[in-house]
């Protein structure tokens, strides 16, 4: 399998950040690891890059794996609510302006899809529905797709406008609206253990796409489907063979 470890110091968040990317050609799809992951995470403990190599190797897809800070955002306890909030929006620039830019010249691609996995899904879906115009697809697998359990409504609007349950609610914008409907858009979610919050955040996603007149996939899975990698290697390859890859 082609691969390639990357590292560079990031004006956004003022420290080196990694990334390794996996593939020599295919759809490109950004990855964001689960919560407090690292970017390693989908070669090492989780066994995604495994499960996915059947894809990876064939030239179907070509996954680009980044790095997290959550521990200095959003999972900070040592911070106020807004500092964390503040914090994530250096990790939403140095993704933006650092990375997009990476990807787009590695492929050769203006836009690319985005993936994760428990709070990996709600970073995709969060860069997915703030920035249509670079990311066309999502597949967001047993998200929650909101900051309140982090900083409950104390994380002012800068917490508001990373909740895609909070700002799609009240998003008018007519453009956005329609890069999301040319869009493939999946979410999935098990039924077993530990799934119980992001059940409940993923149908209330349901009902507010089907307001906003966005088609989306939804797939709930079964009740022996737990909050866990075993479950997301199964997972991931299934929806991405849905949507043609």
């Amino acid at each position: 399998m082609y691969t390639e470890y990357h590292k560079w110091y990031s004006p956004a968040l003022g420290q080196e950040m990694e990334l390794k990317l996996y593939g020599h050609y295919g759809q490109p799809v950004m990855v964001f690891p689960a919560q407090n992951g690292r970017w390693y995470d989908w070669e090492g403990h989780a066994g995604m890059v495994q499960a996915l190599a059947p894809m990876i190797e064939t030239g179907r897809v070509k996954f680009f794996c980044v790095d997290g800070i959550d521990w200095q955002s959003w999972t900070n306890q040592g911070i106020p609510p807004a500092a964390r909030a503040r914090r994530h929006n250096d990790y939403d620039a140095y993704i933006m302006q650092e990375v997009v830019p990476f990807v787009q010249k590695n492929t050769g691609l203006p836009t690319l899809w985005v993936t994760g996995c428990s709070m990996g899904a709600f970073h995709a879906a969060n860069f997915f529905f703030k920035y249509p115009e670079v990311f066309d697809g999502l597949i967001a697998l047993s998200g929650l797709y909101q900051v309140g359990g982090f900083v409950g409504d104390e994380g002012g609007m800068d917490a508001y406008f990373n909740s895609p349950l909070w700002y799609l609610r009240n998003l008018t914008d007519e453009a956005k609206l329609n890069a999301y409907r040319r869009s493939k858009i999946v979410f999935a979610v098990g039924q077993g253990r530990w799934e119980e919050e992001c059940i409940r955040d993923t149908r209330e996603m349901q009902e507010l796409l089907h307001q906003k007149g966005v088609y989306a996939t939804f797939d709930y899975w079964g009740h022996d489907v737990d909050h866990d990698w075993p479950w997301w290697q199964k997972m991931l390859p299934y929806e991405l063979e849905r949507l043609g890859i």
